[in-house]
């Protein structure tokens, strides 16, 4: 790709979009492109877009893109469109969820995620919450938004998850977590946490 291929590459992709007349979402599963590329699109952590090192500022232009990105079995993050699928780099997960609102309480609530380009999911078996460890030993929450697509919570989503932890039992194993949807999400093992009465 020239450099000049590169510099419009976004807006390029935004008029294929454009082209498509439906509202529904995308299928991108029925759409299988020859044509590959790499553009210079980075999410970073924070779940915000930069291209070529800038910060994307359009939020309309950052929807449009999220609505057809895919994580595909080569670990890649794309964009995709009929014609083109246009790999980008993603720091953490591509998605971070900013609100959280709990409908009722205990093993019958449900938690609902709202994310930065105005996905909403409600956590259940098909969209898990899952947590990871980072290198300086912090454990981050995610949720699955979609096919393998991930929102990490945002600070203060992760504050108001933490204060609803109850402990339940996992393959006989006692582990801090939360309930949605039916399901408990396990967070740490709770020999795991200080002063923990296990």
């Amino acid at each position: 790709m020239t450099q000049s291929e590169k510099q419009g590459a976004p807006y390029s992709l935004l008029g294929e979009l454009a082209q498509m007349t439906t509202t529904e979402p995308p299928p991108l599963h029925l759409w299988h492109p020859e044509h590959v590329s790499d553009i210079d699109i980075e999410i970073k952590a924070d779940g915000s877009w930069y291209h070529e090192g800038a910060p994307i500022k359009r939020q309309r232009l950052v929807r449009l893109f999220s609505t057809v990105m895919r994580l595909e079995s080569d670990g890649h993050y794309y964009l995709v469109t009929p014609v083109e699928k246009c790999r980008i780099r993603v720091a953490q997960a591509p998605f971070e969820a900013i609100l959280m609102s709990v409908i009722d309480d205990n093993e019958s609530q449900v938690l609902r995620f709202t994310t930065n380009v105005a996905d909403q999911v409600s956590a259940d078996l098909a969209h898990p919450i899952t947590v990871e460890q980072m290198a300086d030993g912090s454990l981050v929450p995610f949720v699955e938004v979609r096919e393998g697509l991930r929102a990490r919570l945002a600070r203060s989503v992760y504050y108001q998850l933490m204060a609803l932890l109850s402990i339940g039992q996992v393959d006989g194993e006692a582990w801090y977590g939360v309930w949605s949807s039916g399901a408990f999400f396990a967070i740490q093992r709770a020999t795991e946490v200080d002063g923990a009465d296990v």
